[in-house]
């Protein structure tokens, strides 16, 4: 009986491990954007940011919440789990897809693991219907 070759096992194995990867999404770090907005920085209308909700500001590394009419608070939008991108704010959570961690929109608190610490909050400043980081 013949027995396969040592290089034939091996690209064989490689094969499969890279079709596997090529295959799975779910649960990989996103990186999150490189720099945030400096301080100053108008980056969202007060209009634009739902009550009981919020809004992922990429490009300044920000989620604004409006957890009761009038009352605004920011955070980090890095997941502390793995620094991902979260992806949205809904149910009165702030979301990360990467491993279906949840943030508090009132503190920022964690809600669901995987996180294991609280997005750190941003300040920030509400001039007419502008909203600034501070």
């Amino acid at each position: 009986m013949d027995e396969p070759s040592r290089r034939t096992v091996l690209a064989a194995g490689a094969a499969a491990v890279a079709a596997v990867a090529g295959c799975s999404t779910y649960g990989e770090p996103q990186q999150a954007p490189a720099s945030s907005a400096p301080a100053g920085t108008a980056i969202a209308k007060t209009g634009d940011i739902p009550v009981g909700g919020g809004v992922v500001i990429g490009d300044s590394q920000v989620v604004i919440t409006q957890p009761t009419a009038g009352t605004f608070k920011a955070f980090t939008s890095v997941c502390t789990h793995q620094q991902c991108q979260v992806a949205g704010v809904s149910g009165g959570t702030i979301n990360c897809d990467c491993h279906g961690s949840k943030y508090d929109i009132n503190d920022g608190s964690v809600v669901k693991d995987p996180a294991p610490q609280p997005l750190a909050a941003k300040r920030i400043t509400v001039s007419g219907d502008s909203i600034q980081l501070a």
